[in-house]
Protein backbone atom coordinates (compact mmCIF):
# COMPACT_ATOMS: atom_id res chain seq x y z
CA UNK A 1 0.00 0.00 0.00
CA UNK A 2 1.74 3.21 -0.91
CA UNK A 3 0.55 6.00 1.58
CA UNK A 4 1.85 10.10 0.50
CA UNK A 5 2.45 12.60 3.37
CA UNK A 6 3.95 16.05 2.91
CA UNK A 7 7.34 16.97 4.04
CA UNK A 8 7.90 20.76 5.98
CA UNK A 9 7.88 22.68 2.68
CA UNK A 10 5.16 21.16 1.40
CA UNK A 11 6.52 18.09 -1.15
CA UNK A 12 4.98 15.19 -1.23
CA UNK A 13 6.93 11.96 0.21
CA UNK A 14 5.64 8.57 -1.25
CA UNK A 15 6.19 5.22 0.95
CA UNK A 16 4.80 1.56 0.53
CA UNK A 17 3.96 -0.56 3.59
CA UNK A 18 4.01 -4.15 4.28
CA UNK A 19 3.88 -6.44 7.05
CA UNK A 20 3.01 -6.44 10.83
CA UNK A 21 4.28 -5.22 13.96
CA UNK A 22 6.67 -2.37 15.25
CA UNK A 23 7.32 0.49 12.93
CA UNK A 24 10.35 0.89 10.94
CA UNK A 25 11.44 3.43 8.38
CA UNK A 26 13.63 1.58 5.32
CA UNK A 27 15.23 4.25 3.12
CA UNK A 28 17.23 3.67 0.55
CA UNK A 29 20.08 5.38 -1.32
CA UNK A 30 20.91 7.22 -4.84
CA UNK A 31 20.06 5.40 -7.88
CA UNK A 32 17.79 3.68 -6.07
CA UNK A 33 13.95 3.35 -5.83
CA UNK A 34 11.20 1.85 -2.83
CA UNK A 35 11.16 -1.15 -5.30
CA UNK A 36 14.60 -2.01 -4.92
CA UNK A 37 14.24 -2.38 -1.38
CA UNK A 38 11.37 -4.85 -2.10
CA UNK A 39 13.28 -8.31 -1.43
CA UNK A 40 14.93 -6.20 1.71
CA UNK A 41 11.36 -5.14 3.04
CA UNK A 42 9.64 -8.69 2.68
CA UNK A 43 12.34 -10.14 4.89
CA UNK A 44 12.15 -7.57 7.52
CA UNK A 45 7.71 -7.91 7.06
CA UNK A 46 7.59 -11.01 9.28
CA UNK A 47 8.62 -8.97 12.12
CA UNK A 48 7.71 -5.57 11.35
CA UNK A 49 5.27 -3.16 9.78
CA UNK A 50 8.02 -1.75 7.30
CA UNK A 51 7.32 1.71 5.60
CA UNK A 52 9.65 1.96 2.74
CA UNK A 53 10.37 5.46 1.33
CA UNK A 54 10.47 7.09 -1.74
CA UNK A 55 13.14 10.01 -1.31
CA UNK A 56 11.93 13.17 -2.83
CA UNK A 57 12.73 12.82 -6.69
CA UNK A 58 12.11 9.22 -7.16
CA UNK A 59 8.69 7.52 -7.61
CA UNK A 60 5.70 9.13 -6.70
CA UNK A 61 7.42 11.54 -4.32
CA UNK A 62 8.14 15.10 -5.80
CA UNK A 63 11.48 16.64 -6.73
CA UNK A 64 14.36 17.33 -4.72
CA UNK A 65 13.43 20.99 -5.95
CA UNK A 66 15.71 24.55 -5.20
CA UNK A 67 17.57 24.56 -2.27
CA UNK A 68 17.70 20.94 -1.49
CA UNK A 69 19.67 19.54 1.38
CA UNK A 70 20.28 16.74 3.24
CA UNK A 71 18.17 18.72 6.04
CA UNK A 72 15.27 18.65 3.48
CA UNK A 73 15.97 14.68 3.32
CA UNK A 74 15.74 14.78 7.59
CA UNK A 75 12.50 16.63 7.77
CA UNK A 76 10.62 14.30 4.63
CA UNK A 77 11.67 11.20 7.16
CA UNK A 78 10.84 13.19 10.05
CA UNK A 79 7.28 13.84 8.09
CA UNK A 80 6.74 10.01 7.65
CA UNK A 81 7.98 8.72 11.21
CA UNK A 82 5.28 10.84 12.77
CA UNK A 83 2.40 9.59 10.37
CA UNK A 84 3.73 6.13 10.74
CA UNK A 85 4.74 6.27 14.69
CA UNK A 86 7.76 4.06 13.68
CA UNK A 87 10.89 4.23 15.73
CA UNK A 88 13.04 1.35 14.40
CA UNK A 89 15.07 2.80 11.26
CA UNK A 90 17.03 0.99 8.27
CA UNK A 91 18.73 3.07 6.00
CA UNK A 92 21.30 1.89 2.82
CA UNK A 93 23.92 4.23 1.46
CA UNK A 94 22.63 7.69 1.14
CA UNK A 95 19.50 6.81 2.87
CA UNK A 96 22.26 5.20 5.36
CA UNK A 97 23.44 8.76 6.07
CA UNK A 98 20.07 10.56 6.34
CA UNK A 99 18.67 7.93 8.74
CA UNK A 100 21.95 8.67 11.09
CA UNK A 101 21.44 12.76 10.41
CA UNK A 102 17.49 12.07 11.79
CA UNK A 103 18.97 10.02 14.78
CA UNK A 104 21.40 12.68 15.74
CA UNK A 105 19.18 16.03 14.98
CA UNK A 106 16.06 14.59 16.59
CA UNK A 107 15.33 12.01 19.59
CA UNK A 108 12.51 9.95 17.09
CA UNK A 109 14.00 6.25 17.00
CA UNK A 110 14.60 3.27 19.43
CA UNK A 111 17.17 1.79 17.67
CA UNK A 112 18.56 2.06 13.78
CA UNK A 113 20.55 -0.03 11.34
CA UNK A 114 22.81 1.15 8.66
CA UNK A 115 24.11 -0.31 5.99
CA UNK A 116 27.32 1.02 4.63
CA UNK A 117 25.85 4.99 5.54
CA UNK A 118 27.17 7.79 3.40
CA UNK A 119 28.82 8.97 6.76
CA UNK A 120 32.36 9.32 5.69
CA UNK A 121 35.27 10.55 7.48
CA UNK A 122 37.81 11.67 4.59
CA UNK A 123 37.09 13.73 1.83
CA UNK A 124 34.63 12.20 -1.34
CA UNK A 125 36.26 12.15 -4.87
CA UNK A 126 34.10 15.57 -6.38
CA UNK A 127 36.74 15.48 -10.13
CA UNK A 128 33.86 13.84 -11.87
CA UNK A 129 30.54 15.73 -10.89
CA UNK A 130 31.28 18.72 -13.41
CA UNK A 131 31.75 16.70 -16.26
CA UNK A 132 28.77 14.60 -15.48
CA UNK A 133 26.63 17.91 -15.04
CA UNK A 134 27.86 18.65 -18.35
CA UNK A 135 27.26 15.19 -20.23
CA UNK A 136 23.55 15.39 -18.72
CA UNK A 137 23.52 18.74 -19.98
CA UNK A 138 24.41 17.87 -23.02
CA UNK A 139 21.81 14.99 -23.00
CA UNK A 140 24.00 12.64 -22.94
CA UNK A 141 23.07 10.05 -19.80
CA UNK A 142 25.44 7.13 -20.43
CA UNK A 143 28.76 9.52 -20.85
CA UNK A 144 27.53 11.09 -17.82
CA UNK A 145 27.24 7.80 -15.55
CA UNK A 146 30.66 6.87 -16.79
CA UNK A 147 32.43 10.03 -15.61
CA UNK A 148 30.40 8.43 -12.45
CA UNK A 149 31.56 5.75 -12.34
CA UNK A 150 35.33 6.15 -13.24
CA UNK A 151 35.69 9.04 -10.53
CA UNK A 152 32.97 8.23 -7.70
CA UNK A 153 35.47 5.33 -6.25
CA UNK A 154 32.52 2.91 -5.91
CA UNK A 155 32.46 1.12 -9.29
CA UNK A 156 34.24 -2.29 -9.10
CA UNK A 157 38.44 -1.78 -10.68
CA UNK A 158 37.50 -3.82 -13.58
CA UNK A 159 34.60 -1.52 -14.49
CA UNK A 160 37.13 1.55 -14.28
CA UNK A 161 39.08 0.05 -16.83
CA UNK A 162 37.02 -0.37 -19.62
CA UNK A 163 37.44 1.60 -22.55
CA UNK A 164 34.62 4.19 -23.04
CA UNK A 165 32.75 2.47 -26.12
CA UNK A 166 32.42 -0.88 -24.25
CA UNK A 167 31.36 0.67 -21.39
CA UNK A 168 28.71 2.80 -22.64
CA UNK A 169 27.93 -0.38 -24.54
CA UNK A 170 27.16 -1.91 -21.00
CA UNK A 171 25.24 0.33 -19.49
CA UNK A 172 23.10 0.54 -22.63
CA UNK A 173 22.38 -3.28 -21.70
CA UNK A 174 21.81 -2.74 -18.17
CA UNK A 175 20.01 0.63 -17.79
CA UNK A 176 17.37 1.08 -20.02
CA UNK A 177 14.02 3.01 -19.44
CA UNK A 178 13.14 6.07 -17.84
CA UNK A 179 13.39 5.63 -13.98
CA UNK A 180 17.28 5.74 -14.56
CA UNK A 181 17.30 8.74 -16.33
CA UNK A 182 15.37 9.93 -14.07
CA UNK A 183 17.65 9.19 -10.95
CA UNK A 184 20.92 10.93 -12.58
CA UNK A 185 20.00 14.45 -11.69
CA UNK A 186 19.69 13.23 -8.38
CA UNK A 187 22.45 11.05 -7.96
CA UNK A 188 24.57 14.23 -8.51
CA UNK A 189 22.59 16.14 -6.02
CA UNK A 190 22.78 13.55 -3.51
CA UNK A 191 26.55 12.71 -3.83
CA UNK A 192 27.16 16.69 -3.78
CA UNK A 193 25.53 16.59 -0.40
CA UNK A 194 27.59 13.58 1.12
CA UNK A 195 30.81 15.49 -0.02
CA UNK A 196 29.55 18.56 1.96
CA UNK A 197 29.58 16.96 5.50
CA UNK A 198 33.07 16.06 5.41
CA UNK A 199 34.28 17.39 8.56
CA UNK A 200 31.24 16.66 10.49
CA UNK A 201 31.62 13.02 11.69
CA UNK A 202 32.17 13.94 15.36
CA UNK A 203 28.83 15.48 15.13
CA UNK A 204 27.43 11.74 15.43
CA UNK A 205 28.71 11.55 18.87
CA UNK A 206 25.67 12.89 19.93
CA UNK A 207 23.17 9.98 18.53
CA UNK A 208 22.08 8.38 21.74
CA UNK A 209 20.25 5.09 20.50
CA UNK A 210 21.86 2.01 19.48
CA UNK A 211 23.48 1.59 16.21
CA UNK A 212 24.34 -1.29 14.15
CA UNK A 213 26.34 -0.73 11.38
CA UNK A 214 26.86 -3.20 8.34
CA UNK A 215 29.46 -3.30 6.04
CA UNK A 216 30.51 -5.95 2.69
CA UNK A 217 33.77 -7.66 2.91
CA UNK A 218 34.01 -6.54 -1.00
CA UNK A 219 33.32 -3.08 -0.77
CA UNK A 220 35.86 -0.54 -1.07
CA UNK A 221 38.51 0.33 1.16
CA UNK A 222 37.42 3.87 1.92
CA UNK A 223 33.53 2.85 2.86
CA UNK A 224 35.08 0.43 5.23
CA UNK A 225 36.97 3.10 6.66
CA UNK A 226 34.28 5.15 6.49
CA UNK A 227 32.07 2.78 8.20
CA UNK A 228 34.83 1.93 11.22
CA UNK A 229 35.45 5.97 11.80
CA UNK A 230 31.61 6.15 12.66
CA UNK A 231 32.11 2.76 14.69
CA UNK A 232 34.19 5.11 16.83
CA UNK A 233 32.56 8.06 16.84
CA UNK A 234 29.41 6.84 17.91
CA UNK A 235 28.63 5.89 21.89
CA UNK A 236 26.14 2.78 21.53
CA UNK A 237 27.38 1.02 18.18
CA UNK A 238 28.06 -2.38 16.72
CA UNK A 239 29.91 -2.79 13.64
CA UNK A 240 29.74 -6.00 11.71
CA UNK A 241 31.09 -6.83 8.36
CA UNK A 242 29.51 -9.73 6.25
CA UNK A 243 31.43 -11.96 4.18
CA UNK A 244 30.87 -11.79 0.28
CA UNK A 245 28.70 -8.83 0.05
CA UNK A 246 29.66 -5.54 -1.21
CA UNK A 247 28.02 -1.96 -1.35
CA UNK A 248 24.40 -3.52 -2.74
CA UNK A 249 24.26 -5.97 -0.23
CA UNK A 250 20.46 -5.10 0.98
CA UNK A 251 19.35 -5.46 -2.62
CA UNK A 252 18.22 -8.67 -4.77
CA UNK A 253 19.70 -12.01 -3.62
CA UNK A 254 21.43 -10.89 -0.72
CA UNK A 255 18.95 -8.97 1.22
CA UNK A 256 18.03 -11.88 2.96
CA UNK A 257 21.23 -11.80 4.62
CA UNK A 258 21.21 -8.38 5.73
CA UNK A 259 17.54 -8.59 6.70
CA UNK A 260 19.06 -11.55 8.91
CA UNK A 261 21.48 -9.42 10.65
CA UNK A 262 19.33 -5.88 11.06
CA UNK A 263 16.50 -8.20 12.48
CA UNK A 264 18.67 -9.89 15.21
CA UNK A 265 19.61 -7.01 16.22
CA UNK A 266 16.28 -4.35 15.80
CA UNK A 267 13.85 -7.44 17.79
Amino acid sequence: MSTIVHSADGTPISYLSMGSGPGLLLVGGANRTAEHYLPLATALAGDFTVHVVDRRGRGASGPQGPGYSLAKEVEDLIAVQKQTGARLAVGHSFGGLVVMETARAFQVFDRVAVYEPGVIAQPEPTAWMAPYRERLAAGDPYGAFIHFIRGSGGAPPFMTKMPDWYLRLVLRVVFRGPTWRSLLEPNLAEHEQVAAQYGRLPEYAAVRVPVLILVGSRSPAATRANCAALRDTLPEVVLETLEGLNHFGPEGRTAAVVAGRALAFLR
